[in-house]
């Protein structure tokens, strides 16, 4: 939870909170930007993929270039991590950082694994430490009018979430290899954690999923292409699909958010919304979705130094998560998998 902070807190503009930074991608560049433009915050060690980009990042944010994550948690002059590197390691690496004493920011998923998950929020609890998970989907303009907006439409009954990306060829990287990714609506937590944060408790959800490369097993090293296809029962009676797609079997980009009420439709097509009703059509203003790292990173160090409340749980992450495994579940089985 992140409410076990002592709100006595020992940072303050004099007093930065002291940062390591695992990962040298585009999120972990924002966070490193934002921090060295923050007085209550230094960045002072970094770890990447290979020893030569962690220099060069490094240098460019005026940190020291360390060789490993294991390395970087040996440090005792870090007060918070920032983990920012592919899925699979999430969960060790926020675990030896909380077993070190260091508060935790981790970009989605927490985890690939549900009970891991449990294990890693019971682990800040009992170590009175800091773990936030970044969902800035949530934060951005088009959730924020989404929610604004619901009211309008009167009792929901059927959302449907779409996003396709056709990449061709399809890039070598590690979000195109499953052990490394997770499975598509784990490792892309963001489309199923808008749902949830939307509409509350899943009662069941079926699941089909197909993969394009050497083989249609999650077992090969890459794949070319994934389509994930599921379907959510809410409990407020809400039924929902989801559509997550990448790569060269796709051929047309998609961002399209609809929700449909009693009283009216909302549609959300890329950048563009609006309210539709019986008697008119409204359009609906919808915020940027740029310097939203910078904001999460904001709203932590908040916390960290005046208490502020953030804008998700980890408990609410975890959530999402179960829902995605219960996909994952219902994709290999064929089977309506019912979440507890």
């Amino acid at each position: 939870m992140n409410d076990v902070i002592d709100t006595s807190s020992p940072f303050s503009a004099t007093n930065p909170v002291r940062v390591g930074l695992v990962g040298t991608g585009y999120a972990a560049k924002l966070r490193a930007e934002t921090l060295q433009a923050d007085r209550r915050a230094l960045l002072l060690a970094v770890v990447g993929h290979t020893l030569e980009k962690t220099e060069a990042f490094a240098q460019a944010h005026q940190a020291k270039a360390v060789a490993s994550w294991q390395q970087l948690l040996e440090r005792p002059d870090l007060d918070l991590v920032i983990v920012s590197t592919i899925n699979r390691d999430h969960g060790a690496i926020v675990r030896n950082a909380l077993k070190t004493g260091k508060h935790v920011i981790v970009e989605y998923p927490l985890c690939l694994n549900p009970q891991e998950g449990e294990e890693l929020i019971a682990l800040a609890q009992a170590q009175g430490k800091l773990l936030h998970v970044e969902h800035i989907e949530v934060l951005g303009g088009l959730h924020q009018a989404l929610r604004s907006a619901l009211p309008a439409i009167g009792t929901g009954f059927y959302a449907r979430y779409s996003t396709i990306n056709p990449q061709r060829p399809a890039p070598q990287r590690w979000t195109y290899q499953p052990d490394l990714f997770g499975f598509p609506l784990t490792g892309a937590l963001s489309r199923l954690h808008r749902l949830t944060d939307l509409f509350g408790a899943v009662a069941q959800v079926s699941c089909q999923a197909r993969f394009w490369g050497n083989t249609r097993s999650l077992d090969s090293e890459f794949y070319t292409a994934c389509l994930c296809t599921a379907q959510l029962s809410f409990n407020n009676g809400v039924f929902a699909e989801i559509t997550y797609g990448k790569g060269e079997t796709m051929w047309q980009n998609e961002r399209k958010f609809e929700v449909y009420g009693e009283q009216g439709g909302l549609i959300f097509d890329g950048d563009r919304g609006v309210l539709v009703q019986a008697e008119a059509t409204t359009t609906i203003e919808v915020g940027s979705r740029r310097g939203l790292f910078a904001k999460d990173t904001g709203m932590v160090l908040d916390y960290l130094i005046e208490g502020t409340p953030l804008y998700v749980t980890p408990m609410a992450s975890l959530y999402a998560l179960k829902v995605a495994d219960a996909a994952r579940q219902a994709a290999e089985t064929g089977e309506t998998v019912a979440i507890k």
